[in-house]
C-alpha cells in the first residue's frame, strides 16, 4: 500500500508540473449602465480647469534674473518703530527738566570765581533733552592760578566755586606738607565731568549729577617736577602719598555734598566722585 501511495504522488506531481498559465488573462468588461441607475460617487472637491497648453509648456519659464521683487517681498531696510511709552526707568520716562539759573546767583558766583584767580568762561546754555543740560554752563580752564584742569570741565558755576575752594584750602596745603618734593600742582587731571546720563552708566535709575553740570570726577593730581599722584585705594597706605588722598577725600565733604573715593565702591576705584547736589536738610554723602 505504501508503495502504491508513492507511486500515486509521483504522477500527481509530473502532471502539474506539465501544466502551463495561459498567455494572457481575462480582459474585465464594463459594466453596463441599467437605465435609471445612479452613477458611482465621486469627490466633493473641484479639479481645477486645466490651462491652455502651448508648445513650450512643459514647465514654467524661469523668472528673469533681473527681474525686481513687488514691494511687499522687498526687504525692510528700515528698523521697526517702538511704540508705547518708554520702558520705566530710563532717561526718557522720567520727564526731567533743566534747573533754572537766575542771572544775580550766576554773576555772584562767576564774581568769587574770578577772586580765587580761576580762569572760567561762560559757554551757551546746554539742553540734550531728557533734563541733560546745564541752564548756565561754564569751561573751567584753570581751577585756581597756574593749575591747568585736564581736559577742560563743562560746570554749573556752583560745581566749578567748590572745586577752586577745595583745591585752595584743602588740597594745596596737603600736597605741600605731604609731597612738597615734588613741587607746587600745577594741574588737576579729571576724568569726567559734564554728561547726559544715568548714574554710573546704568540704563534705568536715577539721573547723574555730571548729566546737569553738578559733578566732576578727579583721577589724578600733577606736580610742577612732572610727579603724578593717581587716585587710588590707598586705605591701607602707609605712604605720605596715602595720607595726601585721605586727607583730601575726607576735606571734599566741607565743600561737596557728596563724595565717593576709592573705598566707597568698585565703580570709583580710580577717581574720586564730588558734586554739589542740594538734599533735604543740607545732609551730605561722603565715603
Amino acid at each position: 500500500m505504501k508503495n502504491i501511495a508513492i507511486a500515486a504522488a509521483i504522477a500527481t506531481l509530473t502532471i502539474l508540473t506539465g501544466a502551463s498559465l495561459p498567455d494572457k488573462g481575462p480582459i474585465p468588461h464594463i459594466k453596463p449602465q441599467i437605465a435609471g441607475e445612479a452613477e458611482e460617487p465621486v469627490e466633493t472637491t473641484p479639479t481645477p480647469e486645466p490651462r491652455p497648453s502651448t508648445v513650450n509648456d512643459a514647465q514654467d519659464p524661469p523668472a528673469p534674473q533681473n527681474e525686481t521683487p513687488s514691494e511687499a517681498e522687498k526687504p525692510q531696510d528700515k528698523k521697526p518703530e517702538k511704540f508705547g511709552p518708554p520702558a520705566p526707568g530710563t532717561l526718557e520716562a522720567q520727564n526731567l527738566t533743566i534747573e533754572a539759573e537766575s542771572d544775580a546767583d550766576h554773576a555772584q558766583c562767576m564774581g568769587e570765581l574770578q577772586a580765587l584767580g580761576a580762569l572760567v568762561n561762560d559757554i551757551p546754555r546746554i539742553d540734550e533733552g531728557n533734563g541733560c543740560g546745564i541752564d548756565k554752563p561754564v569751561r573751567v580752564v584753570e581751577v585756581l592760578p597756574g593749575i591747568k584742569v585736564k581736559p577742560e570741565a563743562t560746570l554749573r558755576c556752583p560745581a566749578a566755586l567748590a572745586l577752586a575752594r577745595w583745591m585752595k584750602e584743602s588740597v594745596i596745603p596737603a600736597a605741600t606738607a605731604a609731597a612738597k618734593e615734588k613741587g607746587r600742582i600745577t594741574a588737576l587731571n579729571q576724568a569726567s565731568s559734564y554728561v547726559c546720563r544715568l548714574r554710573n552708566g546704568a540704563e534705568i535709575g536715577k539721573i547723574s549729577e555730571h548729566a546737569r553740570g553738578n559733578a566732576i570726577d578727579i583721577a589724578s593730581f600733577g606736580f610742577e617736577r612732572g610727579d603724578v599722584i593717581a587716585v587710588k585705594p590707598r586705605r591701607e597706605d602707609p605712604t605720605l602719598a596715602g595720607a595726601f588722598q585721605r586727607t583730601v577725600s575726607a576735606s571734599g565733604c566741607l565743600y561737596f555734598s557728596t563724595v565717593l573715593d576709592p573705598e566707597s565702591d568698585s565703580a570709583h576705584e580710580t577717581h574720586f566722585h564730588m558734586d554739589v547736589l542740594q538734599r533735604k536738610g543740607g545732609f551730605r554723602y561722603c565715603h
